[in-house]
């Protein structure tokens, strides 16, 4: 929430509200200066460093995923809540009952994605590396999508952009028609060279006996 006007609707978070209004859930406020009445946080990261880690002995990452599943499975779920005191897998079987799918993924995408701003060569800096899109969004904001093989530089709902990943650094990586269209006017022009007058020397003139004179 941005603010809470003494009188009239609560004034939310843009990105927040967007995000309610696609899972389908209501917002509800909490009384001011009153935190009994928000809903209670459970430390689950604290539950299992103090319960699972302290006696865990693995030789891999795949091997400790297979314990902590196991420990979560026959440990963790099976036992008595201490503030609900009920099982955490019976109350989650209750609440499927109850709970709505939340339809196509991609809908949620947009909540995955980060801000950047394109630099003034059409290109976005990600992760060590440039990715480009069109010349017109230079110095605009954009959202970058990020997996394991792909970029995805979108606008909104307007995809602009598809890059195949790089792993390596400091590269960059343009787009088909990246500069198509641009005017030739925008382009960064060289400072005109301008010509210098410089003093021309002057050169003594004198006899030749002199010369004589100095040589004798």
């Amino acid at each position: 929430m941005l603010e809470r006007p003494a009188a009239g609707e609560p004034v939310w978070n843009p990105r927040f509200l967007d995000f309610a209004l696609r899972v389908g859930f209501d917002i509800r406020l909490g009384h001011p200066y009153r935190p009994q009445t928000k809903g209670r946080v459970e430390s689950g990261v604290k539950y299992v460093k103090q319960n699972f880690w302290p006696s865990a002995r693995f030789t891999d990452l795949a091997d400790l995923n297979r314990q902590v599943w196991a420990w979560r499975e026959h440990t963790a779920e099976p036992g008595v809540h201490g503030t609900t005191h009920a099982q955490p897998a019976a109350l989650l079987r209750e609440e499927h009952q109850h709970l709505q799918p939340l339809g196509l993924m991609e809908r949620f995408m947009v909540f995955l994605r980060e801000d950047r701003q394109v630099g003034r060569d059409g290109y976005v800096a990600w992760d060590a590396n440039w990715y480009g899109v069109s010349w017109r969004w230079a110095r605009q904001t954009v959202q970058v999508a990020a997996t394991q093989d792909m970029i995805e530089i979108w606008a909104g709902e307007e995809r602009l952009a598809v890059h195949a990943r790089s792993w390596l650094r400091g590269k960059r990586f343009p787009v088909p028609g990246q500069w198509a269209g641009m005017p030739l006017a925008d382009l960064p022009r060289a400072k005109e060279s301008l010509a210098t007058q410089v003093p021309v020397p002057e050169v003594e003139h004198r006899s030749l006996s002199v010369n004589e004179a100095v040589v004798r």
